[in-house]
């Protein structure tokens, strides 16, 4: 299956405080805050939502194409990427602009304020998709991801001038997207992907209800944090998946994205929906388990093994001739 993931690309500054936002946080003062942190470390990792859905596919066997723009400072992580299988052939690389940066803070809550400098990701708005498909011989699916905004919806449209299947990511972008664009994003899409907090901000700025989602995206996949995922969809009664059993949670940096890594993965190996839920669940619980969005490693036999504890002999069974043991 061909799959073209565009979206951001960065370099994630990721730091530790050692207690709780929330105790720092005085309610009626919020319109004037001004706090520092005094943080226990400073990791620099490679990071962005696009990076990291292709380091995570490369994973479980896929050669993912990533789509994107970039710094000339791309080259180590370009071979970074490479080196674990992602097609890098059609990246965008900025003749005057760095690469974006992602400065995050995690507490012991594992609760998060970041902040992301754009840079040369502005400058994928330019890149367009028909190049990649012939290149290809074609492209199975587009998973549209949170980069530019403007990017975002340029590509939803010729996905669907093109007749290309989409899914429409929208997750850190919906603060600074409005309703029109949101709509116009996910109409047509073949999945939504989204978290509970940012499927409620997409229906609020939009005013769609959740059967109208539905008449725009064919699947609905909500991601419920420790309460596993729910999806939803033309045809598909309602259901839940829960979170993968025995996972010790580190650091949340990319772990929905490497939901989204497993779920693609498990859907281009022609498994079902809640099966796909499943391998995302695991996968993305690797990811809770390391520090940053692609320091872990996929070992085939643990990834079975964890997969039969946490949904049964089935599940494994149905994944294992996929993972090449």
């Amino acid at each position: 299956m061909k799959i073209a993931v565009s979206g951001s690309i960065a370099t994630d500054h990721l730091m530790s405080f050692p207690g709780r936002f929330a105790d720092q946080l005085i309610a009626d003062q919020l319109h004037k805050v001004s706090l520092s942190f005094l943080v226990d470390d400073l990791v620099l990792r490679r990071g962005g939502v696009a990076g990291n859905i292709c380091f995570g596919m490369a994973q479980l066997g896929l050669r993912p194409v990533l789509l994107g723009a970039v710094g000339n400072d791309f080259a180590d992580y370009r071979s970074w990427l490479e080196r674990h299988g992602v097609d890098c052939d059609s990246v965008h690389v900025s003749e005057i602009a760095h690469t974006a940066r992602f400065v995050c803070t995690t507490d012991e809550d594992m609760c998060q304020i970041a902040s992301f400098y754009a840079g040369a990701m502005s400058e994928s708005r330019n890149i367009e998709l028909r190049p990649v498909a012939d290149r290809l011989g074609g492209l199975d699916l587009v998973l549209i991801s949170a980069s530019d905004p403007e990017a975002m919806v340029r590509q939803s449209e010729e996905c669907r001038e093109r007749g290309y299947r989409f899914a429409a990511d929208p997750s850190q972008q919906l603060a600074r997207m409005g309703g029109t664009d949101l709509a116009g994003l996910i109409d047509g899409a073949e999945f939504l992907m989204t978290n509970e907090y940012e499927k409620s901000l997409l229906q609020s700025k939009t005013g769609l209800t959740d059967a109208q989602l539905l008449e725009k995206v064919a699947v609905r996949v909500t991601t419920l944090g420790k309460d596993g995922v729910e999806i939803a969809g033309r045809g598909v009664e309602p259901f839940r998946v829960p979170v993968a059993k025995g996972v010790q949670a580190t650091d949340p940096t990319g772990v929905g994205d490497g939901f989204r890594a497993g779920f693609f993965a498990a859907l281009s190996w022609g498994l079902g929906l809640e099966r796909a839920a499943q391998v995302g669940c695991l996968h993305a619980g690797l990811v809770l388990e390391s520090f940053g969005g692609q320091e872990y490693e996929v070992r085939k036999d643990v990834f079975i093994k964890r997969l039969g504890e946490s949904y049964g002999d089935a599940a494994a069974d149905d994944v294992r001739p996929h993972l090449g043991q």
